[in-house]
């Protein structure tokens, strides 16, 4: 079986989002183990967490095996007093596997949005609206958390990924209203028995 087969199979079936977290911090620098774990503790903080810290090396494992990280050459870092630090990198394979990963998150964004509309069309629609309602709440209070861009005291790619992230919420939260507006809308007229 040929080298890019079998990347693609690893990445095709490789689905914990810590994993494809890792493999983002080391594209943007090569790291150690402890390293990456202290880098993503703080970009992820509130978003993904590791189980046990033993996790890291598991996912660096897993990583290396599906050929989409190798060692770096500059060899590890020696302290006088610990085992030494392999550094890691992203090899072109998991460069490419982590935009492609990327450009399938939007595709699962739209599956999930048609999943979300199947269940709200399960309920009576007088229970649809009353959890429509609590939808919207949830939304607005989410929204009024986002920073704002003078309380982003961020630097480099940290202040980068806060304001694409801000902004994605902001447009999210702008579009999720209008579809629960739609919404309200099409379940009144259901429980009027105007629609089907």
């Amino acid at each position: 079986m040929d080298t890019a087969r079998l990347n693609d199979r690893g990445r095709a079936s490789m689905r914990s989002p810590i994993n494809w977290a890792l493999l983002g911090l080391l594209i943007q620098r090569p790291s150690h183990g402890y390293e990456l774990m202290q880098r993503f503790e703080r970009a992820y903080s509130g978003t993904l967490e590791f189980s046990s810290r033993s996790q890291i090396y598991t996912a660096l494992d897993s990583l290396a095996r599906r050929g989409l990280i190798e060692r770096a050459q500059d060899g590890p870092i020696y302290d006088p007093v610990r085992q030494p630090k392999l550094q890691y990198r992203p090899t072109v394979a998991g460069l490419r596997a982590y935009e492609q990963w990327l450009i399938e998150q939007v595709s699962q964004d739209e599956r999930r949005s048609r999943l979300i509309a199947q269940h709200f069309a399960a309920l009576p629609p007088e229970h649809a609206l009353r959890v429509l309602e609590r939808c919207a709440e949830v939304c607005l209070e989410a929204a009024a958390r986002l920073p704002t861009d003078d309380e982003e005291e961020l630097a480099g790619r940290a202040a980068l990924a806060g304001r694409l992230a801000g902004e994605e919420c902001r447009l999210r939260t702008g579009a999720v209203l209008s579809w629960i507006e739609y919404a309200r809308s099409e379940l009144r007229g259901a429980a009027a028995g105007t629609q089907p």
